[in-house]
């Protein structure tokens, strides 16, 4: 497939979920293309839906109605075993609040993900700490995460996300937890991962400021996108 294919395809997506007798509608009809090796942004406020439509990019979920592929393969109504395969494979995580096991190290913690994926403990330390090293944590590699700051704690879960070299990596307020400088530090990291290594960057946001580093912004508002705007 060639560049600006799009990698991921969400048609008329609804995401309903029932609360007693009330129906709740997270996302209604969201339709949404991204490109292969873009950088995207979806930017909306509090209760605009932009969890769930996470969610849904990274596999984490399936719709109660309309379409989702990646690479082609419609995986809307696939099992949780076969969603956490391809979401293993694929997809790489980046969360506001870093999502770290804080009794493992640094190097433990970006070595979980191949296991799942079956790969050999010698080949997961030796690109644990390569990555780890590419993020400027070299040494750092035996500090728990309790013994990170803030920022270092991202950039372990940057490493992370990139463990099982996956083409999209989905970004969620990855600068919220963040001070400005290190916001900065990080999100210029993302945008070496897109311009350099040709990652396709899905970055779930609320501030319009850190949207705009992105090459398109899809604007989120009750659970559909009203507009996309393409930057310059």
């Amino acid at each position: 497939m060639k560049k600006n294919d799009n990698i991921i395809v969400l048609r008329d997506v609804w995401k309903t979920y029932s609360m007693g007798e009330v129906e709740v509608h997270a996302l209604r009809g969201l339709s949404l293309e991204v490109k292969r090796g873009e950088f995207i942004a979806i930017q909306g406020p509090s209760g605009s839906g932009k969890s769930t439509a996470m969610n849904m990019i990274g596999c984490l979920d399936v719709p109660t109605k309309g379409s989702i592929r990646l690479e082609g393969h419609d995986i809307s109504h696939m099992s949780e075993s076969d969603l956490a395969q391809i979401r293993g494979k694929k997809i790489g995580f980046i969360f506001q609040q870093f999502n770290l096991i804080n009794t493992l190290t640094a190097t433990e913690n970006v070595t979980l993900p191949m296991i799942f994926q079956g790969i050999g403990e010698e080949e997961r330390q030796k690109h644990a700490r390569e990555l780890l090293c590419k993020v400027g944590l070299s040494e750092r590699l035996g500090h728990l995460p309790t013994q990170l700051s803030g920022g270092q704690q991202q950039r372990v879960a940057i490493a992370r996300a990139l463990s099982n070299n996956p083409e999209v990596i989905l970004a969620d307020e990855p600068t919220g937890n963040l001070d400005s400088k290190t916001g900065i530090s990080v999100l210029n990291f993302l945008k070496e991962l897109h311009k350099k290594e040709g990652r396709t960057i899905v970055m779930v946001t609320h501030d319009e400021h850190l949207a705009r580093h992105a090459e398109r912004i899809a604007f989120l508002k009750d659970g559909t996108i009203t507009d996309i705007k393409g930057l310059d």
